[in-house]
Protein backbone atom coordinates (compact mmCIF):
# COMPACT_ATOMS: atom_id res chain seq x y z
CA UNK A 1 0.00 0.00 0.00
CA UNK A 2 1.35 3.81 -0.62
CA UNK A 3 1.58 5.10 2.85
CA UNK A 4 2.93 8.57 1.49
CA UNK A 5 3.78 10.06 -1.39
CA UNK A 6 5.93 13.00 -1.08
CA UNK A 7 4.04 16.33 -2.73
CA UNK A 8 7.07 16.94 -5.27
CA UNK A 9 7.23 13.28 -6.20
CA UNK A 10 11.00 12.43 -5.42
CA UNK A 11 10.12 9.47 -2.69
CA UNK A 12 7.44 7.63 -2.03
CA UNK A 13 6.37 5.15 1.38
CA UNK A 14 5.26 2.15 1.11
CA UNK A 15 3.96 -0.83 3.78
CA UNK A 16 3.73 -4.34 3.03
CA UNK A 17 0.79 -7.00 3.77
CA UNK A 18 3.22 -8.24 6.31
CA UNK A 19 3.98 -4.69 8.37
CA UNK A 20 7.28 -3.99 6.45
CA UNK A 21 7.61 0.03 6.11
CA UNK A 22 9.59 0.87 3.03
CA UNK A 23 10.85 4.43 1.45
CA UNK A 24 12.10 4.62 -2.01
CA UNK A 25 13.89 8.12 -2.09
CA UNK A 26 14.69 9.00 -6.19
CA UNK A 27 17.99 10.66 -5.81
CA UNK A 28 20.08 13.18 -3.33
CA UNK A 29 18.52 16.31 -2.40
CA UNK A 30 16.12 16.36 -5.71
CA UNK A 31 12.91 17.85 -3.13
CA UNK A 32 15.29 21.12 -4.41
CA UNK A 33 13.44 20.03 -7.84
CA UNK A 34 10.04 20.64 -6.71
CA UNK A 35 8.66 17.68 -8.30
CA UNK A 36 10.05 18.89 -11.64
CA UNK A 37 11.02 15.24 -14.32
CA UNK A 38 8.53 13.44 -11.92
CA UNK A 39 5.87 11.90 -12.69
CA UNK A 40 3.37 9.62 -9.93
CA UNK A 41 1.39 6.92 -11.37
CA UNK A 42 0.00 6.36 -7.39
CA UNK A 43 -2.16 8.00 -4.66
CA UNK A 44 -1.89 7.83 -0.91
CA UNK A 45 -3.96 4.79 0.11
CA UNK A 46 -3.86 2.99 -3.05
CA UNK A 47 -2.84 -0.85 -3.19
CA UNK A 48 -0.32 -1.67 -5.10
CA UNK A 49 1.22 -4.79 -7.07
CA UNK A 50 4.35 -6.74 -8.36
CA UNK A 51 5.02 -4.69 -11.43
CA UNK A 52 3.18 -1.50 -11.21
CA UNK A 53 5.04 1.60 -12.45
CA UNK A 54 4.96 3.74 -9.10
CA UNK A 55 6.77 6.58 -10.22
CA UNK A 56 8.65 8.08 -13.19
CA UNK A 57 11.47 9.94 -13.45
CA UNK A 58 13.89 11.52 -15.88
CA UNK A 59 17.26 10.31 -14.68
CA UNK A 60 19.72 12.56 -17.30
CA UNK A 61 17.59 15.56 -16.91
CA UNK A 62 17.90 15.12 -13.20
CA UNK A 63 22.13 14.71 -13.62
CA UNK A 64 21.94 17.70 -15.54
CA UNK A 65 20.58 19.47 -12.74
CA UNK A 66 23.34 18.76 -11.10
CA UNK A 67 21.89 16.30 -8.61
CA UNK A 68 23.28 12.78 -7.36
CA UNK A 69 20.57 10.20 -8.29
CA UNK A 70 21.55 7.05 -6.18
CA UNK A 71 17.61 6.02 -4.81
CA UNK A 72 18.44 4.56 -1.51
CA UNK A 73 15.31 1.96 -0.59
CA UNK A 74 15.49 1.77 3.15
CA UNK A 75 13.38 -0.30 5.43
CA UNK A 76 11.87 2.84 8.25
CA UNK A 77 10.94 -0.21 11.00
CA UNK A 78 14.14 -1.98 10.35
CA UNK A 79 14.30 -1.92 14.35
CA UNK A 80 11.06 -4.77 14.27
CA UNK A 81 13.15 -6.95 12.43
CA UNK A 82 15.94 -9.53 13.19
CA UNK A 83 17.94 -8.52 9.69
CA UNK A 84 17.44 -6.56 6.09
CA UNK A 85 19.45 -8.26 3.62
CA UNK A 86 20.42 -7.05 0.27
CA UNK A 87 19.64 -9.65 -2.48
CA UNK A 88 20.75 -7.72 -5.77
CA UNK A 89 23.28 -5.44 -7.00
CA UNK A 90 21.93 -1.90 -7.15
CA UNK A 91 22.23 -1.43 -10.62
CA UNK A 92 19.28 -2.26 -13.12
CA UNK A 93 16.40 -3.56 -11.17
CA UNK A 94 13.32 -4.41 -12.65
CA UNK A 95 10.44 -5.99 -10.95
CA UNK A 96 11.48 -9.39 -11.38
CA UNK A 97 14.62 -8.81 -9.04
CA UNK A 98 14.38 -9.61 -5.08
CA UNK A 99 16.24 -6.29 -3.70
CA UNK A 100 15.95 -6.87 0.08
CA UNK A 101 14.85 -9.62 2.26
CA UNK A 102 13.69 -8.87 5.91
CA UNK A 103 13.93 -11.55 8.35
CA UNK A 104 11.48 -11.60 11.48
Amino acid sequence: MIVSLFPKKHAIGLLSDEGVEILIHVGLNTVKLNGKYFEAFVEEGQRITKGQTLLTFDLDKIRQEGYVTQTPVIVTNSYSYSDVIAETSPQNIDFNNTLLVVKA
